[in-house]
């Protein structure tokens, strides 16, 4: 879809965004008909140690708006009634070329100081899957793993490979310097001081949950589409990858049951299978979506001391955002048009 469509639909409405962005919810203006097949989208833009304190009227202000920008971009899109990888591309690029959050613009810094993007998108219909991860140069690594899914016989690439092969299919290339932001360069500063004083474990250094972003949608084709895109883990080492490109661990989606965009410890989420564990416990228990994110998210993960979160939206429009940390920036439009802005408890 090029950006003039794109640009023409979100015109449409630009009416939702009237309402307070310093308020938690809000309700958007329901232009559906009884005719028109239910929609939804559900976005998150990271969880972990999220409070008032934390944050000045200010970021919070710019926190809302960039997620309302993300969540009316991909609403329009499913509204037009295109298919919702779409819908959930474009909704993560929106926070891909944020530097509010962790990924794409913005994404933290490796040790070596560098940055190693990971992303991953899964389509309910056939459940088809496609990845990247570990790629430094790639402007998007949403659109490198939606190419992934739907130009290759492969679920995930890595590295330079994935990096080959996205500029095969027409993907920009950026120096890995593009993603610089001198906030997570502080951050990475603070962090090897604690890992080198300290002599600690890397993973002691709990700065691993801000800023990935997603996206879960119901397109009026019925199909589920859910897709996350992260840095990593600031200060990450050797190659280490997360749940983000990981199929069932931080994306997961199935027509039948549900999809799933995690945000979190990734080696809790990749262990815990997390987006597929509650697709499964619908499928398996007859859960409801609330229930099974619930039981996943503030028992199975909260009994391992796994932290974060997840969006996560079933094939009736129902949407589910539980996290066990104390914020996770989240967003939503459901099936009637009521839209949610929130990141507080």
């Amino acid at each position: 879809m090029s950006r003039i469509v794109l640009l023409r639909l979100l015109g449409l409405h630009l009416a939702l965004a009237s309402t307070s962005l310093i308020a938690d919810t809000s309700v958007a203006k329901n232009s559906s008909t009884h005719s028109s097949p239910p929609i939804a989208i559900a976005i998150h833009g990271g969880a972990g140690t999220i409070t008032k304190a934390n944050l000045t009227a200010e970021q919070d202000q710019a926190y809302r708006a960039k997620l309302q920008e993300a969540l009316l971009v991909g609403y329009a899109i499913l509204q037009a009634g295109h298919d919702g990888q779409d819908a959930v591309i474009s909704a993560i690029q929106v926070m891909e070329q944020s530097p509010l959050f962790n990924a794409g613009i913005g994404a933290v810094y490796t040790y070596a100081g560098e940055h190693e993007l990971d992303a991953s998108i899964m389509h309910g219909a056939l459940r088809q899957a496609g990845a990247v991860a570990g790629v430094k140069t790639i402007a998007s690594p949403i659109a490198a793993a939606q190419a992934v899914m739907n130009h290759s016989p492969h679920v995930m690439l890595s590295g330079v490979g994935a990096e080959t092969f996205a500029q095969e299919q027409g993907l920009s290339s950026v120096p890995n310097s593009t993603f610089n932001t001198e906030r997570r360069y502080n951050a990475l500063q603070k962090a090897k001081s604690v890992i080198d004083a300290k002599q600690t474990d890397l993973l002691q250094y709990q700065d691993y949950k801000y800023g990935t972003v997603g996206a879960v949608v119901l397109d009026q084709q019925g199909n589920l589409v859910a897709g996350t895109s992260t840095g990593g883990m600031t200060a990450k080492r050797y190659g280490r990858i997360g749940d983000s490109p990981v199929i069932g661990s931080g994306t997961f989606a199935d027509n039948s049951s549900c999809a799933v965009s995690s945000t979190g410890h990734g080696e809790y989420f990749i262990r815990y299978q997390v987006a597929a564990d509650i697709c499964a416990r619908m499928t398996y228990q007859g859960l409801s979506l609330e229930q099974a994110a619930q039981k996943v998210v503030n028992e199975v993960l909260v009994e391992a001391d796994g932290s974060g979160g997840v969006i996560a939206i079933d094939h009736a429009g129902n949407i589910a955002m539980p996290f066990n940390t104390e914020g996770m920036y989240r967003a939503s439009i459901d099936v009637h048009g009521k839209m949610t802005i929130a990141i507080y408890k």
